[in-house]
């Protein structure tokens, strides 16, 4: 008998639809499995076979023949097992023909029959959904997960004997759990940073305030002491909440790397900071086999801190060009080529030379120091909206306004931004395309005339001409204000220093 059973596989963070499909027939007994599995997908057998052993169903012994369709596309993972199983029960007898029409199955099996979670399930029952099930069987463990997709009836087990005795209708289906509650603010969680604890700093505190509210990649330089990691760390406090449709991509993004969700959309938004020692692999992505998300792709509508950024590799540093222009990365293999989203903020901190003293008391020699600044190369420095050449303050200074009174005009200048390119492929101004500047950034007389001459005596590329209208419009929203004015385009070529 022929047995088919729908599925999904991860292809990168997003579900590939994989139909089961399960022949059993006369002969020696034997087992094959086909469709280009990967080592997990070619040692299903024995896990298969032990899982229905162990739940007191019957292994065919006949020859039996797994396909997993479409053949010429490579399956990763354990997650098909199940699927696997219910397709010999299908094909073997123990379960009517057609009981898993329309019907979706994930879960990795255990040797003793128990259903194991599967990494992705809100990706999976995603792309299940979509591909026309009305019913999804998923592990019990990623029930709260999987139910976040709408439009789609959740079936949840533990044990392959329960599934089987639930689509046999002698058990009825086990309850869902119920939503997670909602973590307490003041309960287990670490109190964020607060920028009250920032001394003085005004035009830091501008360039922060920016790139939070428009999304522009901050740089940051200076010798130790001058603040810069300070500041930095404080970011998340300033930054507006998701909006469900970046809950939704957070919230795939951790399900598929296997960070785990809570069964929760994503309420925070990521903040990644990774050491300088790490690979071009571990930043944009890659690996063999089945390609993994990078760091890029963890701070995807969040921010990624690159502290000591002059001791990250250069060659690690040159792969984020392009995902900071386009904000994905598109990795290609032999057998297939995956994009991932990388629409985060980069922020950025480096000591001006080896030494990292003040320039006053540097002890490098010059071509210690160039070669230093030959580490960042002009292009990915070009790439910063906001860049500023930081001191330590010479006197003590009074503290500024707290996290919670700067998060209220950020989340303000959001809100303004989303209006403005409602329908539109972007929502910030960061990300307006140089075609639609014009349209986004609104110039009276004085403040085109402010930018050309800046434009002219600035020796500024295209690119840099670009994000200054980009970063003026920023200013002008976190002020409330619909037109761009000269003082606006003049603070902002103050913020885009030219950093040693």
């Amino acid at each position: 008998m022929l047995a088919s059973v729908l599925s999904a596989t991860l292809h990168g963070i997003v579900g590939q639809i994989v139909r089961v499909e399960v022949h059993v027939a006369n002969g020696l007994p034997a087992y094959s499995i086909v469709g280009l599995p990967d080592a997990a997908g070619r040692e299903s057998k024995d896990r298969v076979r032990a899982a229905m052993v162990s739940s007191h169903i019957e292994w065919p012994l006949r020859r039996i023949t797994v396909n997993l369709a479409p053949g010429g596309v490579r399956k990763s993972g354990a997650g098909l097992e199940l699927a696997v199983a219910l397709g010999l029960m299908v094909a073997g007898g123990a379960l009517s023909d057609g009981l898993l029409d329309g019907v979706g199955v994930l879960g990795e099996l255990g040797l003793d029959g128990r259903i194991r979670p599967v990494p992705g399930a809100l990706a999976l029952v995603d792309a299940l959904a979509g591909d026309g099930a009305h019913t999804v069987i998923v592990p019990y463990a990623d029930a709260a997960e999987a139910s976040l997709v709408p439009g789609v009836r959740i079936r949840a087990a533990r044990c392959l004997g329960e599934v089987r005795a639930c689509l046999g209708g002698e058990d009825p289906w086990p309850t869902l759990p119920d939503p997670p509650p909602e973590p307490c603010a003041d309960v287990g969680v670490d109190p964020e940073p607060d920028l009250a604890e920032v001394r003085g700093m005004g035009s830091a505190r501008v360039a922060l305030r920016a790139a939070a509210a428009g999304g522009h990649h901050l740089l940051m330089s200076g010798p130790p002491g001058a603040g810069k990691t300070m500041l930095a760390r404080r970011l998340p406090g300033i930054m507006a909440p998701l909006d469900p449709e970046e809950a939704l991509e957070v919230t795939r993004i951790r399900s598929a790397v296997g960070l785990g969700t809570d069964g929760r959309l994503a309420t925070r938004r990521p903040f990644r900071a990774p050491h300088h020692t790490a690979t071009t692999q571990a930043l944009v992505g890659g690996g063999s086999g089945r390609p993994r998300p990078g760091e890029v792709t963890l701070a995807s509508r969040g921010a990624l801190f690159l502290d000591e950024l002059g001791e990250f590799a250069p060659q690690a540093l040159d792969a984020l060009r392009q995902p900071l222009e386009e904000r994905v990365v598109r990795i290609s293999r032999q057998a297939a080529a995956i994009e991932f989203p990388a629409a985060f903020t980069l922020v950025a901190c480096t000591n001006p030379c080896p030494c990292g003293r003040d320039p006053s008391q540097c002890t490098c020699s010059d071509v210690a120091r160039e070669r230093y600044r030959r580490r960042l190369s002009s292009p990915l420095l070009d790439r910063f909206d906001l860049r500023l050449a930081l001191r330590p303050p010479a006197d003590v200074e009074e503290p500024g306004e707290s996290s919670a009174a700067e998060r209220l005009r950020v989340v303000a200048a959001v809100a303004r931004q989303r209006a403005r390119y409602e329908g539109r492929p972007w929502s910030r101004n960061a990300h307006v395309p140089a075609g639609a500047l014009d349209e986004a950034v609104v110039l009276d007389g004085e403040a085109r005339t402010a930018w050309r001459d800046t434009v002219r005596t600035g020796s500024l590329t295209g690119r840099g001409a670009a994000a200054l209208l980009r970063t003026a419009r920023t200013i002008a929203d976190l002020d409330d204000r619909t037109r761009v004015t000269a003082d606006d385009v003049v603070l902002a070529a103050e913020l885009r220093q030219e950093v040693p």
